[in-house]
């Protein structure tokens, strides 16, 4: 039986999430006047650090096909007290199947100019697939206040953050650390769930590259973020001009001209990352219970962790054989539920909104008086699949927009299941990974997809895209939550057998 697979964008986001999650690698010399305005004040390594003026342009590709582009600069400002601004756009370009999809991100950022100099604004601007919006958000004096801003809606002030630990330095730590010739710690304030996480900066040997037709030796540095766990690696002249980063193994930002940056090929991503299987998948994949065998090459051991759903075999040639398995779950408990992970997965987010008053309104509709919470999760995932128009032309990266519009792909789908089974009170997550399909072409290949899990008593898995109330074993997870960790297997990972 043949599965037709409704476009994702998953790769794209994971990707994005990687690009705006990690650290500006790019900057801007300070004019002359402010210069001197440096030289008679204390100022961050991060302006003193040797670069180009007037900001880098670079091409982004994704397994050598450009997909978009990327644009970064810092510049010290004049005035007392001295502050710098940073500035960060990008834009992604793809197909995916027969449509275009086009996401931006434009950031700026202020900070004092002083070193450990702090955090003291930021605009976060948002357009494209996903959605449209504006994060306006100001230092105080007990923390950070943020105002989000969307078309025909009020202006919504968010919960209030706490203060930043982001620094000066961590605007540009690859050139920090380049600098001091030393490792750097710090902390990043993610342009996309408004989260902190920790960044260290590593300096490495330097290397020998022919840019250009001309052999050049150039600094390098690895940064990786507590958050995407990708090493983020940047290749420096000593002039400071940065001529590449690589974003783990599957993207690169390379250095062009504005014109150049800017000319995009639409390339199609959802043939491009899927993974092609030697025969399909037997039948007894489908069923629940059910299971499936593969020997799946280029699977880091990082991503084998044993699962009630999964388990990893190690074979000789390096290879590892996974065992993929489907059951409705057995340990099944009434409301009220504590989440077993401390209560991350009743947390509403900037993107999962569960406190939103719609929300909530349509949790309480849909529970009733039922109490058991894998019943709940039935509900939730039934009414999702039957009021979301599947339509990849929409997608949304809030809860709220998603229920507004009630339409989009898996990511839509598992968006809102998950922020409605949280404000019902059942834990719950978003699961990244594949999903087996045999396409118009005819050829078996696991494609990128997003579902749900939830904690019933104990977890368990749905899919609401394709109304499976146990996800079925042909999904295959690696990652949580959208999380960008996941991008390196994109076109490294190999099934060499089906079993």
């Amino acid at each position: 039986m043949t599965r037709t697979h409704r476009p994702t964008l998953l790769p794209l986001v994971s990707l994005c999430a990687l690009l705006v999650g990690a650290p500006s690698a790019l900057a801007r010399a300070p004019a002359p006047a402010a210069r001197a305005t440096a030289a008679r004040a204390a100022v961050s390594d991060v302006v003193k650090a040797a670069r180009p003026k007037g900001g880098e342009y670079f091409g982004l590709y994704l397994m050598d096909k450009k997909v978009g582009w990327l644009f970064t600069d810092l510049e010290l400002l004049p005035g007392e007290p001295a502050r710098v601004k940073t500035t960060n756009q990008l834009v992604f370009k793809a197909m995916v199947g027969s449509r275009v999809s086009e996401r931006m991100h434009h950031e700026e950022r202020f900070y004092e100019a002083k070193p450990g100099g702090k955090l003291l604004s930021f605009v976060v601007k948002q357009t494209g697939d996903g959605g449209t919006q504006t994060l306006e958000g100001t230092a105080t004096a007990d923390g950070f206040q943020v105002v989000r801003k969307r078309p025909n809606l009020a202006d919504e002030t968010l919960p209030r953050l706490p203060p930043a630990k982001e620094r000066v330095e961590d605007a540009d730590p690859p050139r920090v650390a380049l600098l001091r010739k030393a490792k750097v710690t710090g902390t990043s304030l993610d342009g996309m769930d408004l989260e902190s996480y920790g960044i260290t900066t590593t300096v490495q040997p330097e290397e020998q590259r022919v840019i250009n037709g001309v052999k050049v030796k150039l600094g390098k540095a690895v940064t990786v973020s507590e958050k995407e766990k990708v090493p983020v690696t940047s290749y420096v002249t000593q002039r400071g001009e940065m001529v590449l980063v690589d974003y783990g193994t599957t993207m690169q930002a390379r250095k062009e001209t504005e014109a150049i940056a800017k000319r995009l090929d639409l390339v199609e991503v959802f043939g491009l990352t899927r993974v092609v299987l030697p025969k399909p998948l037997p039948d007894s994949a489908r069923t629940v219970p059910g299971h499936v065998t593969l020997v799946v090459k280029g699977l880091p051991a990082k991503f084998q962790e044993q699962t009630y759903r999964q388990r990893f075999k190690p074979l000789p040639d390096g290879s590892v054989e996974v065992t993929l398995s489907a059951a409705a779950p057995r340990t099944r408990k009434p409301l009220p539920l504590k989440d077993p992970e401390g209560g991350e997965n009743l947390k509403s987010t900037l993107m999962v909104e569960s406190d939103a008053p719609a929300i909530r309104a349509l949790a309480k509709q849909l529970v009733g008086t039922e109490k058991d919470a894998y019943r709940i999760a039935q509900k939730v995932n039934a009414w999702v699949y039957a009021n979301l128009e599947k339509d990849y032309g929409a997608s949304a990266d809030r809860a709220t927009d998603v229920l507004r519009q009630k339409k989009g792909d898996c990511t839509e789908h598992s968006l809102l299941s998950v922020a409605l089974l949280r404000a019902a009170g059942v834990p719950a997550r978003r699961v990244d990974g594949v999903i087996y399909m045999v396409n118009q072409d005819g050829v078996p290949a696991y494609y990128w997809h997003e579902w749900v899990e939830a904690f019933v008593g104990e977890w368990t898995q749905l899919d609401p895209t394709f109304n499976q109330p146990v996800a079925d074993a042909t999904h295959f997870a690696f990652g949580k939550e959208g999380n960008a960790e996941i991008t390196p297997l994109i076109g490294a990972l190999k099934v060499t057998a089906v079993k």
